[in-house]
């Protein structure tokens, strides 16, 4: 058991410090190649964020444990809207632009949205993955253009380019970023699979629960900490626009592309349970930008709360409480 937790632990480590090397590699390759500030903080920081939710999802799915892979997405997104938000918020009201509403939060809502209705289905085809891949292209190909137009959108994926510091600039040392942070990626994520089956087998934990707390809770690390930092620094609307992005990406991206390696069954406790958690966490967050462009300290209070609940319940479900 112990070596258990301990590939756990190594593997969120790996993990983390893969992604931060690969995130920093790809702006800096991006930077070097003369692709806008703009255009990396829409793409190449999104797909970076991600980096670890993806590795492990595709790991999951490949080691035939589809029910961790979609435990791991959808409680990285209950953790992103719940928590995440949450613990920003405390920290200093939420604030962002009408534009980040109505364009990044919509976006975010119907991504969720869509994968409710897949899990009716039962099974994310290869097919659905495509779909959801094509969607996402769309998305980020309006943006881009969106982004030329509108000025406050611009300056804001250069603000998310900003936070994510020391960049390399030299070609041998962005080349080790990425090879070192890919490697690490992949090791990680096959350590934390490998731990996380483990202790689920043990502990008679069935994996959707694994996927969806210590799992879900250890890939979303990179996005707490870069909202955390973006709330200290007055930086709110750069830490909203991390977690809608995170969110649309874990949906689109990650799920569609691992249905596009292997279809990937939707266990029916999620179906019947954590899907409809997630789509209500959007749901409550989707007002309160829509109507005051904000998340103040009382409703980030109640977004940690409802986060507290969802564990208590998670537990209660495994006869914890």
């Amino acid at each position: 058991m112990h070596i258990d937790i301990g590939l756990v632990v190594a593997g969120l480590v790996v993990l983390t410090l893969g992604g931060e090397l690969a995130l920093r590699g790809a702006v800096g390759l991006a930077m070097k190649i003369g692709v806008s500030p703009a255009m990396i903080g829409l793409t190449v920081v999104g797909f970076g964020t991600s980096a670890p939710e993806l590795m492990v999802t595709v790991q999951a799915a490949l080691a035939d444990q589809p029910d961790l892979a979609i435990g791991n997405v959808v409680g990285s997104n209950i953790a992103n809207i719940l928590l995440i938000l949450g613990v920003g918020g405390v920290i200093t009201t939420l604030t962002c632009s009408a534009g980040v509403v109505r364009r990044d939060a919509t976006a975010m809502f119907l991504s969720i949205v869509l994968l409710t209705v897949l899990g009716w289905h039962g099974v994310i085809e290869a097919w659905h993955g495509a779909i959801m891949v094509s969607l996402l292209l769309a998305y980020m190909t309006w943006s881009y253009f969106m982004d030329k137009r509108d000025v406050a959108s611009a300056a804001l994926h250069e603000r998310e380019v900003e936070e994510t510091e020391n960049v390399p600039e030299n070609a041998l040392v962005i080349a080790a970023f990425l090879l070192v942070g890919l490697a690490g990626l992949v090791g990680g994520a096959h350590l934390l699979v490998e731990g996380a089956t483990s202790i689920a087998r043990a502990f008679g934990v069935p994996e959707s629960i694994i996927g969806l707390t210590l799992v879900a809770l250890g890939t979303s690390l990179p996005e707490l900490a870069a909202t955390v930092v973006a709330a200290i620094r007055g930086h709110s609307d750069v830490a909203i626009a991390n977690v809608l992005g995170s969110c649309l990406f874990n949906v689109l991206s990650i799920l569609g592309i691992t249905a596009m390696i292997k279809p990937l069954a939707i266990s029916p406790d999620i179906q019947s349970i954590d899907m409809w958690v997630m789509l209500a966490a959007a749901g409550v967050v989707i007002p309160m930008l829509w109507r005051d462009k904000r998340i103040a300290k009382v409703e980030a209070s109640l977004l940690l709360a409802g986060y507290v609940v969802y564990m208590g319940f998670i537990g209660y479900r495994l006869g914890v409480v």
